[in-house]
């Protein structure tokens, strides 16, 4: 009960609020290298975190079954979700591109009720709608209308296709973490991305010349590469002891966190309707989590 009640939703509000900082983080830097580049430095960093803890503790055996999937589950969550989302930014602005993403949480719910692997109920539908209307308020004032038809269409269609793989793997994580460790897992999915985001990073001529980043710059990537180690394990591990919607609604936590990061560090201007977002993010968790007469799922 403690593991679900209380753990499992701080684990996930942790790998929310590291996926904001990591959002600014990645401003800061991006200017200093491509796109695929700086992603597989920041998950190379990743699973070297990882790495040390799975060593010691003695646990790096995969059934060879699970071996594809798990390393399918890692590329598509960080390789191809990342290379469709920085594809669709180049035709939309990131306030659009953040307000598409959060829908991952309600595509994460349908997902979820319609393979029957969790209850579709009025709360938990009426608290995502919340943190969706939250992130729509602290992000308002960065929505701009898309330039073209046809290529602002591409951009809402790559980044919502970022946001369903990234509510597939959510749901299909779990049989693996019913079996394995969540540090196992994402220790061995984060190298299979790395060797995906190798192939991609390729392509833009990173293996041509060291990376020429500022001191700043190889700091902020050193950061945003343990975070997303940290982040990524916080996350699986609420997955271990939550459904996938209760830990995925927490991700809405990532564009505000990036906002007020972004205000503070980068001097961006914050949404005037930031602090009504916030309340509507709180109310949305809180009414998400609530189950009547402390009866679980």
């Amino acid at each position: 009960m403690i593991l679900r009640d209380l753990l499992a939703p701080a684990a996930a509000a942790g790998a929310g609020i590291l996926v904001g900082t990591g959002m600014v983080a990645t401003r800061f830097v991006i200017t200093q290298t491509d796109p695929a580049s700086l992603a597989l430095l920041r998950y190379l960093v990743g699973f070297l975190c990882l790495l040390p803890p799975v060593l010691v503790a003695g646990r790096l055996r995969f059934d060879r079954a699970d071996m594809l999937p798990v390393a399918l589950l890692g590329i598509t969550q960080f390789g191809i979700l990342i290379a469709l989302l920085n594809f669709g930014l180049q035709f939309i602005g990131s306030g659009l591109g953040a307000l598409i993403f959060a829908t991952l949480p309600l595509l994460t719910m349908l997902f979820a009720a319609a393979l029957r692997l969790e209850s579709l109920t009025p709360a938990k539908s009426i608290g995502v709608l919340l943190t969706i209307a939250g992130v729509t308020c602290a992000v308002g004032g960065k929505i701009q209308p898309m330039d073209g038809a046809a290529t602002g269409w591409l951009g809402v269609l790559a980044v919502f296709g970022s946001a369903l793989c990234g509510a597939v793997c959510s749901v299909f994580y779990r049989p693996y973490l019913e079996k394995y460790p969540a540090l196992q897992i994402g220790a061995f999915a984060m190298l299979a991305s790395v060797a995906f985001l190798a192939i991609l990073a390729g392509f833009e001529g990173f293996f041509a010349a060291w990376p020429a980043f500022t001191l700043g710059g190889w700091l902020a990537v050193l950061f945003i590469g343990v975070s997303s180690g940290l982040g990524y394990y916080l996350w699986l591990w609420a997955l271990q002891h939550a459904t996938p919607t209760e830990v995925t609604v927490f991700l809405a936590l990532g564009p505000i966190t990036a906002t007020a990061g972004g205000a503070m560090l980068l001097g961006e201007a914050v949404p005037p309707l930031f602090l009504l977002g916030l309340a509507a993010l709180a109310l949305g968790l809180y009414v998400a989590h609530r189950r009547p007469n402390a009866r679980r799922e």
